[in-house]
């Protein structure tokens, strides 16, 4: 699988009671919205897993959506499948988010996006994002 990378993380939000349904609903309907895998897409929403959403847990909690996919030379349209994954962000509820990248060329990469105050709210403020760095010798 010479030049293949695989991207996964997950993006974080805790849900209070009182916003809960709204929250939800707003994170999902931003996930369907995104294009098919078979249009190849940078990010498709195929590649999101949002589990079954239940509202019965009493008091804040944590829900998180999963993501993963693999790519022949992503290094290349890094740059843009980052900004595509923060106008993603964007448009979402989230407190964290969290994005892994191996590639065979450059090691592993980890992003993540921290919310300021209690969480990032759609169309709120501008996105900050810390990268770490390693590789295997």
């Amino acid at each position: 699988m010479d030049g293949e990378a695989v991207i996964y993380g997950c993006i974080k939000d805790c849900v209070v009671p009182a916003e809960a349904h709204e929250r939800l609903r707003v994170n999902c309907e931003v996930i369907e919205a995104l294009p098919a895998a078979d249009t190849w897409p940078l990010i498709a929403r195929e590649m999101f897993a949002t589990p079954a959403r239940t509202l019965l847990l009493s008091g804040p909690h944590t829900e998180i959506v999963h993501f993963g996919a693999a790519y022949q030379g992503i290094e290349y349209e890094w740059e843009l499948w980052m900004r595509e994954f923060e106008a993603l962000l964007a448009r979402m509820y989230w407190v964290s988010a969290t994005v892994h990248l191996e590639t065979e060329l450059a090691g592993t990469h980890a992003f993540q996006w921290e919310s300021t105050g209690d969480c990032h709210r759609p169309g709120q403020g501008q996105l900050q994002v810390r990268c770490e760095w390693s590789r295997e010798l």
